[in-house]
């Protein structure tokens, strides 16, 4: 195990919690709140002359994010375990927690993924009228930009679209450990000595 700062683990937890608290109290305030599936809210934001447009409409997904792979649900659960149980160890046992944009960033994306986890391990209770569980992941961020219906998706969805591009940002700004272990066991580059050699001179 490589070390790492010690409030790096505070931050994580903190900002992992804080994302998945606030994932899944907007989900539960929503849907108790106007109901599902595909309720709207009774009001619409508009902004720029009625071009860009916001309500809210409750939905379940059964896929990914923007509904790809639907009827997968149970996959994408144990695809999120693993996912998870990457992070932990790539941050806290490879020491790459580090690097405090990597700790944010991998914490924005385990809230993410605990927070759809948690809906499509079904432990939000929400059922059909015949009983069957809906195991997809709730949604109720709703989107019009011109004449395009944005995919419904929810805050669990921003936090991992916001750790994945910081990643990759990360990418391109930051050079990998192992390239820096490397550089600094190279030798330092020598220049050719531009005194001339001394030169016995006999008379």
């Amino acid at each position: 195990m490589k070390s790492y700062p010690s409030h790096r683990l505070w931050t994580f937890l903190i900002l992992a919690g804080s994302g998945l608290l606030v994932d899944l109290c907007s989900k539960s305030w929503v849907f108790s709140s106007i109901g599902y599936p595909y309720t709207h809210s009774l009001w619409t934001k508009e902004w720029f002359g009625g071009a860009l447009q916001f309500r809210l409409t409750t939905s379940f997904n059964e896929g990914a994010l923007w509904g790809v792979g639907q009827g997968f649900s149970l996959g994408f659960a144990a695809l999120s375990i693993l996912a998870g149980t990457f992070i932990v160890y790539w941050l806290f046992f490879r020491g790459e927690a580090h690097s405090l944009w990597l700790t944010i960033s991998l914490a924005l994306i385990m809230a993410g993924t605990l927070g759809n986890l948690y809906d499509r391990l079904h432990l939000h209770g929400c059922a059909r009228e015949d009983g069957s569980p809906y195991l997809g992941v709730r949604d109720f961020l709703d989107f019009r930009i011109g004449t395009y219906d944005y995919p419904i998706f929810n805050f669990a969805d921003s936090f991992l679209v916001t750790g994945a591009i910081m990643l990759t940002i990360q990418s391109f700004r930051v050079p990998s450990r192992e390239s820096e272990a490397l550089a600094a066991t190279q030798p330092a580059a020598t220049t050719p000595d531009s005194t001339p050699s001394a030169m016995a001179i006999s008379s």
